[in-house]
């Protein structure tokens, strides 16, 4: 059996990104994701690598950018509000077809808002999180084991598809604390002969630009683009199913809803309800054929969310009206009880 460490589920993040060969990081401090840039803080010089708390958040994403030009593995870390500070940066690198991976460990909001967990930036994440037309990877851990290995698959997701992978986390994911094994399959290292790392005269120049005014041949990259995420949503969706063998009503959460959930569920269980979970953990690209499949035979969704309900709208759409889909939500910092939940599937049975 591996030997476990107990680690944050920040702490956890950081060294999983070290494993994966990170050897960049930039980023800057915000609650409640910190302990990432401190982690790297310590550990970057100790073993070559690069750490910088950059001027502000838009730094840090262009420097993200540079680094990964020249095809190194290269990772930033922000909450809420920072996030929202790099969104032309990760629009240019979606532009730019550029791999990197981001981690947002939400707070409340909107605004300032608060320090506390949220899951309100679902749509943000989502729906492609800058102008344009993109989408980034959206990779939504349970646990602490969950936030380390995640890690190692979104920076071989974002190497893959040369586009960025986004880990969302919320504040309770990144605070909390559990045994994690480090001991994980990294993968191999890509090729990226697109990188700029010098020629040795042996080869054309590489030019990494998101500026295309040609409107023609703009079409045909953005075109291009969606045909790699087509794939994507084909091939790379991820999801938990719990007890849902013979449910009648379907609760889908991520992240710390869906442990809250969890613990409802075996409660409803215990009554003779018959109630089963999915978990999504890729929220881009989103298990649309679970659900809608789960919408055959149970009767009834609820969506249990730390926001004021945004996955909610993608299980109505794959639900697509063949059953009524429901809200159990806390915001702005809360977190649903297991009785808050269970009061919601209690419901839903009559």
């Amino acid at each position: 059996m591996a030997e476990k460490v107990l680690m944050k589920g920040n702490e956890a993040i950081a060294e999983a990104a070290i494993l994966a060969g990170c050897r960049h990081y930039f980023g800057y401090p915000i609650t409640p994701q910190t302990e990432i840039a401190a982690y790297m803080a310590k550990r970057m010089p100790k073993i070559g690598g690069t750490f910088l708390q950059a001027e502000s958040e838009i730094a840090a994403i262009n420097m993200v950018y540079g680094v990964s030009a020249t095809g190194k593995r290269v990772m930033t870390s922000s909450s809420s509000p920072g996030i929202s500070l790099k969104g032309e940066g990760l629009s240019y690198l979606a532009g730019a077809d550029l791999p990197a991976l981001v981690v947002n460990v939400q707070r409340g909001g909107p605004g300032l808002g608060g320090i506390q967990p949220s899951q309100s930036d679902y749509f943000q994440a989502t729906k492609g999180g800058a102008h344009g037309d993109f989408h980034m990877l959206v990779l939504a851990p349970a646990s602490v084991q969950e936030m380390a290995e995640l890690t190692v698959k979104g920076f071989a997701l974002a190497d893959k598809y040369r586009m960025t992978a986004m880990i969302l986390a919320d504040g309770t994911m990144g605070q909390m604390m559990e045994p994690v094994s480090l001991d994980f399959a990294v993968g191999e290292a890509v090729e990226k002969p697109w990188a700029t790392n010098g020629t040795k005269l042996s080869r054309p120049h590489n030019i990494i630009n998101s500026l295309i005014l040609k409107p023609e041949r703009l079409e045909e990259l953005n075109f291009e683009r969606y045909e790699r995420y087509a794939k994507i949503k084909e091939t790379e969706v991820m999801y938990e199913e719990y007890m849902m063998e013979d449910a009648e009503i379907c609760v889908v959460a991520f992240g710390i809803a869906a442990r809250v959930s969890k613990n409802a569920i075996n409660e409803a269980r215990a009554k003779g309800i018959k109630v089963g979970l999915i978990r999504p953990i890729t929220l881009w690209p989103f298990p649309e054929k679970a659900i809608a499949a789960a919408a055959e035979k149970v009767k009834k969704f609820i969506s249990v969310e730390l926001s004021m309900g945004q996955m909610i709208e993608d299980v109505r759409l794959a639900v697509n009206g063949k059953a009524p889909v429901t809200l159990c939500n806390r915001t702005g910092g809360m977190i649903p009880a297991p009785e808050q939940v269970l009061a919601a599937i209690t419901e839903a049975a009559k």
